[in-house]
């Protein structure tokens, strides 16, 4: 993940950008059932899993202190996470109302987590000695839950890479060959795809490493995404690059911000949302992705059901972030909010789940969603409404309005739209939801 700012030079990515712009990519029958499908969940989870968890830092610390790749991997030997069980995190993530999980296969640090021929640099040469990827993925499959893998497009142990913003004081950066280590992505991503079943999406990371080159720098991404769709049809593509999608993706990705917003910095032209593609927010539970032993600072359930809700409202899915522990489990709060937001998605997850963004954009009360003829109205701040009714301007008239799983509602069709006499107000709700049925 961007962990640090990014300050974006627009023309420059316009220009590095160019060479995918002749891609004609047409997604096939398969790929666009398997975005329909996405677009439904509404609510994914992400893990950030790698040796970084043993020194509780966070998922940048060999970046951070600047710690060559020769030492730093040395904590390999001693990666073992004894407590890890692919099945009690696929429990616990299901039973919050995600679909899918999106794990880190292999984050900036370089370390893989699967059997890779590609690399020694992976799960089976630690003392642990085995396949994290396929143990996930068989548990996964067992239970119906998709499985998304986080790829590094940047390696900061690596010499093949040719040296970005980041990585300095980590590696020899005057060994740089492109042409190698993109067979070694390639092969890697090939491995992927083909030895660990049916795979939701890839999720790439670390564009932006080259977003300042003086000469653009070409990822070669259309050679690399056709490989991926010719492996699997039905895969999805995102790019973490804080712009729109480009020819071959399948997703539009946002990073600590919601569709249309612009408070995390990483965008300049955050207002650009495809219509062509589903999109997705990424977001922490607390502040760090990786595991950090100080980082205690979770949101709430009722924080997080907001962050789902608010999501929704705007078409997107929300993909929520866990950092395991270096002994392989997931930590106590994260799995207190995956149950709390459990409840709730049994109770109300039908208001969000398989919805698409409601006909009215997000208020200081709340957002919408909208499911055929039925539209919710998700009061999220009741105290932001004047007196006891609502006004809400709606093209369709209501037929009926009440309370979801509740009592009807008074209603007035105006010519703006309807207005709606709310019922008792109760400090103990979370989510105060209006069905209207037009």
């Amino acid at each position: 993940m961007a962990f640090i700012m990014l300050t974006i030079s627009i023309n420059a990515q316009t220009t590095a950008l160019s060479s995918n712009s002749t891609n004609d990519y047409i997604p096939s029958a398969e790929n666009l059932k398997a975005r329909e499908a996405f677009a439904n969940d509404k609510l994914g989870i992400f893990i950030h899993w790698g040796l970084y968890s043993m020194f509780a830092q966070g998922e940048w610390y060999m970046q951070n202190r600047a710690i060559p790749h020769e030492e730093y991997s040395k904590a390999a030997r001693a990666f073992y996470p004894i407590h890890f069980n692919a099945d009690d995190w696929v429990d616990a993530i299901k039973d919050s109302g995600a679909g899918y999980i999106c794990l880190t296969s292999r984050h900036h640090e370089g370390f893989s987590l699967w059997d890779t021929k590609e690399s020694d640099y992976n799960i089976m040469n630690t003392p642990f000695k085995r396949d994290i990827i396929k143990e996930l993925a068989d548990a996964c499959h067992k239970q119906n839950v998709r499985l998304h893998l986080y790829y590094s497009h940047l390696d900061w142990g690596r010499e093949d890479y040719p040296m970005g913003r980041t990585g300095h004081g980590c590696k020899d950066s005057t060994k740089a060959d492109w042409p190698h280590y993109y067979k070694f992505m390639n092969n890697q991503l090939t491995e992927l795809l083909t030895n660990y079943g049916s795979i939701g999406a890839i999720w790439f990371d670390g564009w932006w490493d080259h977003d300042q080159d003086s000469i653009p720098f070409d990822w070669q991404l259309p050679q690399q995404y056709a490989l991926i769709h010719r492996l699997q049809p039905a895969c999805l593509i995102g790019n973490n690059h804080h712009m729109e999608i480009n020819p071959g993706e399948d997703i539009q990705i946002f990073e600590r911000d919601l569709p249309g917003e612009n408070t995390a910095g990483f965008v300049d032209r955050a207002a650009n949302v495809s219509t062509s593609a589903p999109l997705e927010t990424c977001q922490t539970m607390n502040g760090m992705w990786g595991y950090r032993i100080v980082d205690q600072n979770y949101k709430s359930v009722k924080e997080l059901i907001h962050l789902l809700v608010k999501t929704s409202g705007k078409g997107a899915n929300l993909l929520l972030n866990i950092g395991p522990q270096p002994s392989g489990e997931l930590p106590a709060t994260a799995l207190d909010r995956l149950k709390g937001m459990g409840a709730w998605m049994r109770e109300f997850g039908e208001t969000i789940k398989g919805t698409t963004a409601g006909d009215i954009k997000e208020q200081n009360w709340g957002a919408t969603t909208r499911k055929g003829n039925t539209l919710y109205v998700h009061i999220l701040n009741r105290d932001s409404i004047e007196g006891n009714t609502l006004p809400l301007p709606l093209r369709q008239k209501a037929k009926s309005v009440k309370e979801y799983k509740g009592a009807k509602l008074k209603f007035k069709s105006t010519k703006d739209g309807v207005q709606i006499t709310l019922g008792t107000k109760r400090d103990d709700i979370i989510d105060y939801i209006i069905e209207i049925e037009q």
